[in-house]
């Protein structure tokens, strides 16, 4: 029934002349509790899963979308109205659900045993990221899901890059290479347009911190030789001529041999096995980069011995000074230790 309240004047009037504001009053007449309803249900579904509303907002994209294109149904209408409240409702839900994971993903505390593995916020980036494709799979729309992802995907790179000033008991550097490979690896499979970038991103990133992290675990096993040539690398940018690099005290002749009889082969040999033990530990299973990993510090460990070559050449011309291993002993001993460990 009507309301007692509406003149009937009124009601003639729509009813002739304004049939669709006739329809849509009656209507909310007959169901003036299905808004309030409909409310309570979003609450329910919202507190019974925090992810709910990703479903809901599928669901009212999808049926408005529908009824847009294949009826005459006027934006006045009365289920037009409904829905497109509920819509606006599940929205904002649905942003309300991002801010909170954000967050949570932002503010996620780093385990504290020794092996930190993949972090927290990673794991929950990639469990939303799964419920969400999960759910949008089949949606005609997808625009609010691809700002959530990138807002998402800021997040957990944040969350990493947090960890530089993190008082971590392993190498930062190692905890934000396996993550970023994580990421990254994660990206690749889900195939998302809108995070592409993210996904070069995390690439980038990962291969800058690995190369920290490899340059920075060798320094290690040749720390006094790294030290010694790091400081004609810097005399020579200082403006001190190659070929009076020699008769300066700390970095004469006689100190450098010094420095080079404290690393005869078989010391080498044993720095590295300490160092590939080291490695095997701490490096995550889960990422398996110990491989990986394991052939950059060769490379680089090559690297560093034809540089220190190429300065001994070119500081200590005619002193007959060498190192006391070769590059083919440098690769002997990697070829050793993997064999040996395989």
């Amino acid at each position: 029934g009507r309301s007692a309240n509406t003149p009937p004047c009124l009601i003639a009037y729509l009813f002739f002349f304004r049939p669709e504001e006739q329809t849509a009053q009656l209507l909310s007449e007959i169901f003036s509790s299905l808004d309030p309803e409909l409310r309570c249900f979003l609450d329910v579904c919202n507190k019974a899963h925090p992810f709910s509303c990703l479903q809901i907002l599928v669901t009212l994209n999808d049926c408005i979308f529908e009824m847009w294109g294949k009826t005459s149904a006027l934006p006045s209408s009365f289920l037009n109205t409904v829905l497109g409240n509920m819509l606006l409702l599940a929205k904002s839900s649905f942003n309300k659900c991002i801010g909170t994971l954000c967050k949570e993903i932002e503010e996620a505390k780093v385990p504290s045993k020794l092996k930190v593995g993949i972090l927290p916020s990673v794991s929950r980036f990639e469990e939303f990221v799964n419920f969400s494709e999960a759910a949008f799979r089949t949606a005609q729309r997808r625009v609010e899901l691809d700002k959530a992802h990138l807002r998402l995907a800021d997040s957990v790179f944040n969350s990493i890059n947090s960890l530089s000033s993190a008082n971590l008991k392993v190498n930062t550097d190692m905890v934000m290479m396996e993550n970023f490979h994580h990421v990254h690896c994660f990206l690749c499979q889900k195939k998302i347009q809108c995070l592409e970038g993210k996904k070069r991103e995390a690439k980038q990133r990962y291969s800058e911190h690995m190369e920290k992290y490899v340059i920075g675990s060798l320094g290690q096993p040749l720390e006094k030789l790294n030290h010694f040539f790091e400081g004609v690398k810097a005399r020579v940018a200082q403006g001190v001529k190659e070929e009076e690099i020699s008769f300066q005290l700390a970095y004469s002749k006689q100190e450098l041999r010094k420095v080079i009889e404290r690393y005869p082969g078989k010391e080498v040999k044993r720095a590295l096995e300490t160092l590939y033990r080291k490695i095997h530990k701490c490096l995550s299973p889960e990422e398996n980069l110990f491989p990986v990993v394991w052939h950059a510090m060769e490379q680089e460990l090559l690297r560093q011995y034809q540089e220190f070559e190429d300065l001994i050449q070119r500081c200590y011309v005619g002193s007959g000074i060498t190192m006391e291993f070769t590059m083919e002993d440098l690769l002997s001993y990697f070829n050793s230790i993997t064999l040996s460990s395989t």
